[in-house]
């Protein structure tokens, strides 16, 4: 039996940074997807290699944060003394617990030539416990990055959170999760069984495709319901199709969010700006 269909919806373009950004949570259907409550899409864009691009120092607080560079070079500095570069295929991901200011930055390779930046920025919320925890900072270089070819030649799944039958990722979870990035190839179909209590969504970047015999278009968000049941990705086209399949069990406490902390109630909300500006999250120490 097929997975309804909850609604799609399309992701709101906006700009940061002077970089092509696409909204897909929140959205006005929904504030979640499971523990995952923003996702942004930067790019495909092409940017100067003279040229560090990013939004600048900033502060988080009780969620994690992950950037997964799918093509391009992403820099990771925080206020921990946590520095790192993750090239096409790898993964930023910060728990940014009671406290923590980073900055993430496209990097300059001395290249004068223009050079394609695509990139997506997950934010997961945190467990109460967790968030009352000392912030910590895992880089994910490609290689790192668990995949495997499927069946039948029908295209390539990598594991950026979670696991998928004998593959498990680097990245650490705190609930039931996943995040899967699957390159299915032209006239091929993927197949997967989900679970009942698992919320699940996906989204087509760049490409239309048929999801549970429905057609969906490029840049659309697509919503399970929680009942379990298969999802089809039929790719008809006579490229190489791009699809995030995420999702996990749904958030059980109370979700207030401000600015760039998530918390699960005001008077959180009001300490951790409090907390921030007594300069308790530290200051980044640039080179």
């Amino acid at each position: 039996m097929q997975k309804k269909i909850k609604f799609s919806n399309t992701a709101l373009s906006s700009a940061i940074a002077g970089a092509p950004i696409s909204r897909y949570l929140p959205n006005s259907l929904t504030e979640a997807v499971g523990p995952f409550i923003l996702l942004d899409q930067a790019g495909p864009f092409k940017i100067a290699n003279t040229e560090t691009r990013g939004v600048g120092p900033h502060p988080h607080r009780g969620i994690a944060t992950l950037t997964y560079a799918v093509s391009g070079e992403i820099e990771h500095l925080d206020s921990l003394g946590n520095r790192a570069l993750v090239s096409s295929g790898g993964v930023q991901w910060m728990n940014a617990g009671n406290g923590i200011v980073h900055d993430e930055r496209s990097k300059p390779d001395g290249d004068f030539t223009e050079k394609e930046k695509y990139a997506f920025q997950f934010w997961i919320n945190l467990p109460s416990k967790i968030k009352t925890m000392k912030p910590e900072y895992i880089p994910v270089q490609a290689e790192e990055v668990p995949e495997k070819q499927l069946a039948d030649k029908a295209g390539l799944v990598r594991v950026i959170v979670g696991s998928y039958q004998e593959l498990s990722a680097k990245i650490p979870t705190y609930s039931k999760q996943f995040l899967y990035h699957i390159a299915l190839n032209p006239k091929q179909k993927f197949r997967i069984d989900s679970l009942e209590n698992t919320e699940v969504a996906a989204v087509l970047p760049t490409a239309s495709a048929v999801i549970n015999d429905e057609n969906f278009n490029a840049g659309d968000l697509i919503v399970f319901d929680e009942d379990a049941g298969e999802i089809e990705i039929e790719n008809s086209s006579d490229k190489t199709l791009d699809i995030l399949l995420f999702g996990g069990e749904k958030y059980g406490e109370p979700i207030v969010a401000q600015g760039p902390f998530v918390m699960n109630s005001e008077e959180e909300i009001a300490l951790a700006y409090k907390e921030y500006t007594q300069g308790k999250y530290g200051k980044i120490q640039y080179p």
